[in-house]
């Protein structure tokens, strides 16, 4: 049996968590573990209500340990107790992954050093700080490090690491039980694309989340201290 990780905290994306989830959880060999700091119902970006599985202390060990992202991202990013969590598990998974902004709380964990990896597109240069490699992709693989972009690419991510684990057929089968065949009815999914109109608007609604995230990541990547360039 794989055993999967998806860390939910206050404030997470819920689709980046969600579609992810689907995913695992139509695949019979893996057991999917929503994981919290103890098992306290949290409140989703969006207003859906979630209660995680295990916490921290009772989690088992994982295969596969996935952050998702979300405006709660930000509270994590100076978080010890998160962070230290992240850096163990890691350390035991075969695969350590993210969708969305989860890649910054992997960042601030130290896990992205030297490491291709992406986020989304608003965010994705805020990767450098944390020594990592900022890549344009909707799935971005590195080694046992694999990474999701903005939101929705959390289903690719989860069908590529089924197909990467269990073999093409076995994530095809998934994707033609959820129908998954993107149509969307408007070519605004990423700033090459949208009208200018539209990336300006989201850009200046989002410009508070964006300044306070670039303090956080600052101070994140201080912490860290300067990367060990010895061995």
């Amino acid at each position: 049996m794989i055993e999967i990780g998806l860390l939910v905290f206050p404030g997470v994306q819920q689709l980046d968590l969600t579609a992810p989830y689907e995913v695992f959880a139509s695949w019979p060999e893996a057991r999917v573990h929503l994981v919290g700091k103890n098992r306290d119902d949290i409140v989703a970006s969006t207003g859906l209500r979630l209660r995680p599985d295990v916490s921290f202390a009772e989690c088992p060990r994982l295969d596969v340990i996935c952050v998702p992202g979300g405006a709660g991202v930000n509270a994590l990013l100076l978080d010890d107790e998160t962070l230290d969590f992240l850096r163990v598990r890691a350390g035991e998974a075969r695969y350590v992954a993210s969708v969305c902004t989860g890649a910054l709380a992997l960042g601030a964990a130290g896990l992205l050093r030297g490491k291709r990896a992406t986020t989304h597109w608003a965010f994705l240069d805020l990767l450098s700080p944390f020594g990592a490699i900022p890549t344009t992709g909707r799935v971005v693989r590195d080694g046992a490090l694999i990474t999701g972009g903005g939101v929705t690419a959390g289903l690719d991510f989860a069908l590529a690491l089924v197909g990467e684990i269990a073999g093409r057929a076995a994530a095809e089968a998934i994707q033609l039980h959820l129908e998954y065949r993107p149509a969307p009815p408007f070519d605004a999914g990423g700033p090459e694309t949208a009208p200018p109109s539209v990336v300006e608007a989201y850009r200046a609604r989002g410009a508070a989340l964006r300044a306070e995230r670039e303090r956080l990541v600052e101070r994140a990547a201080q912490r860290l201290g300067p990367p060990d360039v010895t061995g």
